[in-house]
């Protein structure tokens, strides 16, 4: 029985040894082949799933132009970014800091069209500068999408619906959305008096769940004890459908307070309706990091990862940054820690790398050439290598190559007593018995005629086969 392999990880960037630190920038990713399948595997999934639900993927460009992006970040984040002069214009480019803003400005210059409602898909990296200690990556891989021209309820609902079913279908098996209204955290803040410093402060505080930050900060004003105490409670209330009730106390019948947790109750009893009550966690101190969100928002979290796997909220005043005001709402996921939370030791993960080899001495490079060229055709994948030494050790030393690359199947032409229309098909090593080694016995195999492999091959990839 083959067990799985070891589960291969993203590098964090994070090296072993000080002269590996020296090589590879701290925070940024090498992804290895066997990781990369999975992670491009995984990827397709997120997109694939996401395209079901009728978004259309747009590709966003790597450089940016500081100036015209600006309006969609916060100043935190511009100073977070990877600046550098473009050699062509002398004005300031950065990395790519954040695919929802550079949504935003493409929207606003009208270059979607003005059909409405957009929705858009996307995978990308997003770069920032993160201090060593922060323990995430300098690169982020992420997958999302974002819902444009819609204000209601039901546009809520999707997103975070089509987030929830995302997880689900690459195999996240336990996780908790947690959910809340940017409007009731920032009404509570509002109403207590603090200064613009102090609520600014008291609003990142609150984001990052610091609740000693945040009483520092309530502590350094003078506000009334009854705020405070409201806005001390808010973090910690989190839970179900109770959560709304006592947010109803504490809102004590202020509108600017009602109106989110209205919302924000609609929205979860759509979710609930839709089967995602297990998934869900109601919390009023929910408040995401970035200052664009004016709406519901939520954070996805799973068992042994120490931060979120992604999410998103609404953000109905950004693309108005860049001139042309419009409702949207949107989720992003993390890649590299879906990856470390999602199992992959199944029969996918083990198969094999190669569906066939094809093998020939040097003499056939034509005929090696036209036999991969036809099984690839097929939309099987091919590697062809030309073998060395005699006739007598060809076939011994093609299934050694074929082992060596975990192919289902070794495919030999161009050998002495072959007619240029046949092959011979043979049993690569790895799927032999456990101990066999090259060269104590004649491996099996048979002739058979390319027009029948080729048509097998069709016949297997149609029917979802991995082996002949």
């Amino acid at each position: 029985m083959v067990s799985a392999p070891p589960k291969p990880r993203i590098p964090s960037g994070q090296a072993a040894s000080s002269r590996e630190r020296s090589l590879v920038p701290v925070g940024m990713a090498t992804i290895l082949p066997h990781a990369a399948k999975q992670v491009r595997r995984l990827e397709g999934e997120l997109l694939a799933h996401i395209n079901c639900w009728g978004y259309d993927e747009i590709i966003l460009p790597t450089f940016e132009y500081l100036d015209v992006l600006a309006p969609g970040l916060e100043p935190e984040l511009i100073e977070q970014c990877y600046q550098f002069v473009d050699r062509t214009t002398g004005r300031t480019l950065l990395l790519r800091p954040d695919a929802t803003a550079q949504i935003a400005r493409t929207v606003a210059m009208g270059l979607t069209g003005a059909t409405l409602p957009l929705r858009l898909s996307y995978r990308t990296s997003v770069f920032r500068y993160e201090r060593e200690h922060a323990g995430r990556g300098r690169e982020i891989f992420q997958v999302g999408a974002e819902l444009i021209g819609l204000d209601d309820v039901t546009s809520d609902s999707e997103v975070i619906g089509v987030m929830i079913e995302c997880l689900h279908r690459v195999g996240l098996q336990s996780f908790k959305v947690s959910l809340g209204h940017v409007g009731y955290i920032k009404g509570l803040l509002m109403r207590s008096g603090l200064s613009a410093q102090g609520q600014k402060l008291a609003e990142q505080a609150a984001a990052r769940k610091d609740l000693p930050r945040l009483e520092e900060v309530l502590a350094s004003e003078r506000i009334s004890k009854t705020a405070a105490r409201a806005i001390r409670e808010a973090p910690e209330l989190y839970g179900q459908e109770e959560v709304l009730a006592r947010g109803r106390v504490l809102a004590d019948g202020d509108p600017s307070l009602a109106a989110p947790l209205e919302r924000l109750g609609q929205v979860y009893r759509l979710l609930c309706a839709a089967g995602h009550r297990d998934s869900l966690l109601l919390d009023l101190g929910e408040f995401r990091g970035f200052d664009y969100y004016d709406g519901i928002v939520f954070d996805v979290f799973a068992e042994g990862v120490g931060a979120e796997l992604g999410g998103g909220g609404r953000y109905d005043h950004l693309i108005g940054r860049f001139g042309r005001p419009l409702p949207s709402t949107g989720f992003g996921l993390d890649v590299d820690r879906l990856f470390r939370s999602v199992d992959f030791s199944d029969e996918r993960s083990v198969s094999a790398r190669v569906d066939y080899l094809v093998a020939a001495p040097s003499r056939a490079t034509r005929l090696l050439t036209e036999v991969a060229a036809q099984l690839r055709r097929t939309g099987s994948r091919v590697v062809q290598q030309t073998m060395k030494g005699n006739d007598a050790t060809l076939i011994s030393v093609a299934v050694a190559a074929g082992s060596a690359q975990q192919a289902a199947v070794v495919v030999v032409v161009g050998a002495s007593g072959i007619d240029h229309d046949d092959v011979l098909v043979v049993e690569s090593l790895s799927a032999q018995m456990p101990g066999r080694r090259s060269g104590r016995m004649s491996p099996p195999s048979k002739k058979m005629a390319l027009a029948d492999l080729v048509a097998a091959a069709r016949r297997s990839r149609r029917q979802g086969k991995e082996r002949l």
